[in-house]
């Protein structure tokens, strides 16, 4: 398609080539034929810095309702260490295809827009949600997207992510760039928020509500920063856990109402089988785990939601601690995808176990709108280059990473740019 002349960008001199490298800027809107990205294999699954290498692979040709943006930054996610290891599934099982590039997250520029894109153009700086789905059933006309039996994700379910030059992505995954946020900062939360925003907003009747208690599991993360964010943006009252008492101050810098160490209780990993003397011992520390709880909410006060994500190691504590008719919601399994639980306690006490996945456009959007009226931080934590992006998902597989989420470095020749004329003058 033809380049919109009114792109509010300055016009810059660059030479059409069929390839450039890392941070050199092709002409606006010229699609070089090939591009660098950091590819997987099947033979080479993996910890990231055996599975991820860098290869010159095709620039992505685009179907009439999709859009090429030129990736400036990219943010981490553990569905990259996912997409290196092959678990729970290889992706090269679902989509097929020779290579995967992963990255579910990203800022940058649209540089080309198939012949039925009307909402974007050529130029425009956007943010990607990373949910795709074919958009021709009745779930996405009517019902909830993310039921769709189309549903996937770009980046772990599609095989072209965000840690390449460029990126093909449906129409409908773009999202405004909040300017005031630098690329990097701008490429870090798209995902960890819109699956924070479904996970307390998104699940009728349990929305939550001002007043209410939320148990808010990893609370330095990228989910929990958000999480914390969020609930505190709704009148709630976050209790965050963490695993290292440096991080204390940042999650109380959050808003928390209150933080507990995970390391002082031992109540973690598979439930022990009921009414034997090692259940019995789990469920004194488990319990003492609830009085924590309480000393922050108050004595009988057990939480309205728990907000979980680390799965097996966490899940059956958190089923005993959320509060008659509350809900444990769960968006992952970091620390394994086996739960275990207690189930007299779900069906005696009505409790809801509710699955949640990513977010719709709509939920999507409601949580970028927060961030451009920066009611939300992204509290980026570390920045990388391009070069480093194993690197920078072997830190998070370690469990090595700082509080807040993480970015890498594309396009964007460094930090503290906010604009392409930004790069473009940072590489002159």
């Amino acid at each position: 398609m033809a380049l919109d002349t009114q792109t509010g960008i300055a016009e810059y001199d660059a030479p059409k080539k069929d390839l450039y490298e890392i941070g050199e800027m092709p002409p606006m809107g010229h699609v070089p034929k090939q591009m660098y990205a950091w590819a997987i294999r099947r033979e080479r699954q993996g910890e990231p810095d055996k599975a991820m290498q860098v290869e010159v692979v095709d620039t992505p040709t685009l179907d009439s309702h999709e859009v090429l943006v030129m990736v400036m930054a990219a943010g981490v996610n553990y569905n990259g260490i996912w997409a290196g290891l092959g678990v729970p599934v290889s992706m090269f099982d679902v989509h097929k295809q020779d290579y995967h590039v992963a990255g579910s997250d990203a800022s940058g520029i649209v540089w080309a827009v198939g012949d039925k894109v009307k909402s974007w153009k050529v130029g425009d700086e956007v943010v990607i949600h990373c949910n795709q789905d074919d958009g021709d059933d009745e779930e996405c006309n009517g019902g909830d997207p993310m039921f769709s039996p189309s549903q996937r994700i770009w980046g772990y379910e599609t095989p072209d992510g965000s840690f390449a030059q460029f990126t093909r992505v449906q129409a409908q995954q773009l999202l405004r760039r909040p300017k005031h946020l630098t690329w990097e900062e701008s490429a870090c939360y798209t995902l960890t928020l819109a699956t924070a925003y479904r996970m307390l907003f998104g699940h009728h009747p349990h929305e939550l509500k001002p007043g209410q208690n939320v148990l808010v599991w990893g609370a330095s993360g990228g989910l929990g920063s958000y999480a914390i964010q969020l609930i505190n943006a709704a009148g709630g009252n976050a209790i965050g856990v963490i695993s290292d008492e440096d991080k204390r101050d940042f999650v109380m810098g959050l808003g928390a109402k209150g933080v507990i160490n995970r390391k002082d209780f031992t109540c973690w990993g598979q439930l022990p089988t009921v009414n034997t003397p090692e259940y019995d011992a789990w469920f004194k520390e488990a319990r003492r785990f609830g009085k924590a709880i309480w000393d922050i909410t108050g004595k009988g006060n057990n939480v309205d939601i728990v907000f979980e994500h680390p799965g097996a190691a966490t899940f059956p504590v958190s089923n005993l601690v959320c509060k008659k008719g509350g809900m444990v919601v769960i968006c992952a399994g970091t620390t394994g995808f086996n739960c275990t639980f207690d189930v007299r306690y779900t069906w005696m006490h009505q409790k809801r176990l509710q699955g949640s996945h990513f977010a719709h456009l709509k939920q999507a959007a409601a949580a970028n709108k927060l961030m451009i009226e920066r009611r939300i931080d992204p509290y980026m934590s570390e920045v990388f280059p391009w070069d480093e992006i194993p690197a920078a998902h072997l830190k998070m597989y370690r469990n090595e990473h700082k509080p807040g989420n993480m970015s890498v470095l594309v396009q964007a020749p460094k930090t503290g740019l906010r604009t392409l004329e930004d790069a473009l003058e940072a590489r002159s």
